[in-house]
């Protein structure tokens, strides 16, 4: 088969592999879709590796062989994947979420072969059946994308009654402003992309913000809020300024969640104490909750879909991840 192998230091290679094969407890998938995740990105610009694995964590396929203690009846089944594997018996694996592993796990495209390939081995215990409607680009995309704006989103508990500020509208702030949208918020978006705000506009945004033509993001927010802040505020962008003006939005009892990597906050604890502000980071999400995100998606006919802007063959590698790598476009998808 062919994959995609990230060396580090913007070194990647197409490659030729053996097909794999499905040990016990194991199924073989025929990848149908590999989404580009911005995390890809790490991997593809960070130091160099003597033991490269293939690229990948966002894929969508159809089951093509079982292992041993496997029930048959997977073969041939259309699948969402959960893309990270744990020992299966602590107490974090039995609750889904195997990221978690008491034991340690291991994650697709960076510590086990990824799905940036033609065929990923995975445990059966980490995948799902596609519920009918879905595509297998929206199902790659709940894997991690998508899924990772789902899940701060349920760790904010949002509801149809709040206004959500969403701080980045990249793939996953994007994807935020569309579920937030479907579940009744009234969504602001932030970006210093007048494209990308377009692009929030077009996925239910109700107000845009671009933080770069203001002087202060939270009297911004404020000013569209009648002056009171939002009740939640999400940071996607992994920006240390986005990250504080996401605290500093809120309103009285207001919530904030982190997705973004790589952001630095300083702040005073007696300026959000006495707001009763409540602040979670948020890394990914469960099996059950990827099982949630798709229910919704088909329910409320968000169209995921058009989340991707760029659809490559993985002979494309190069040419994908060099337009990845700046930043300015939407989300790409690997269809081998």
């Amino acid at each position: 088969m062919k994959a995609i192998v990230f060396h580090g230091e913007r070194e990647l290679t197409i490659e030729s592999f053996e097909d794999p094969t499905a040990e016990a407890g194991e199924v073989v998938i025929q990848v149908k879709a590999s989404g580009m995740c911005g995390s890809d990105l790490h991997a593809f610009r960070g130091p160099k590796k003597a033991d490269a694995v293939i690229a990948g964590h966002e894929p969508a396929g159809v089951v093509v062989a079982a292992g041993p203690n496997v029930a048959a009846e997977w073969i041939g089944r259309a699948v969402m994947v959960h893309h990270y594997i744990g020992c299966g018996h602590c107490d974090q694996c039995r609750l889904g979420w195997a990221q978690m592993c008491r034991n340690g796990a291991t994650a697709m495209g960076a510590t086990a072969p990824g799905s940036h390939a033609e065929y990923v081995t995975m445990p059966v215990r980490t995948i799902l059946p596609m519920p009918d409607g879905l595509t297998h680009l929206t199902a790659a995309a709940i894997s991690c994308g998508t899924g990772t704006a789902w899940g701060a989103l349920r760790r904010l508990n949002l509801h149809g009654r709040d206004t959500i500020a969403i701080f980045g509208q990249g793939p996953v702030g994007l994807a935020a402003t569309q579920l937030a949208s479907a579940l009744g918020a009234r969504v602001i978006a932030l970006d210093i992309s007048p494209s990308r705000l377009e692009r929030a506009r077009e996925f239910g945004a109700w107000q845009t913000i671009n933080p770069s033509a203001v002087d202060s993001v939270a009297d911004a927010v404020r000013d569209v809020t009648n002056g009171r802040g939002v009740s939640k505020s999400l940071e996607t962008s992994g920006a240390s300024a986005a990250a504080k003006a996401a605290l500093d939005s809120l309103d009285l009892w207001g919530f904030v969640s982190w997705v973004g990597i790589g952001s630095t906050i300083h702040f005073d604890l007696t300026d959000y104490l006495y707001k009763q502000v409540t602040a979670v980071p948020s890394w990914t999400l469960s099996v059950q909750a990827m099982e949630d995100c798709a229910n919704v998606v088909r329910e409320r006919g968000v169209d995921v879909d058009a989340l991707f802007t760029h659809r490559w063959r993985l002979d494309d590698g190069h040419e994908a991840y060099a337009l990845a790598e700046q930043q300015c476009a939407g989300k790409g998808v690997y269809i081998p």
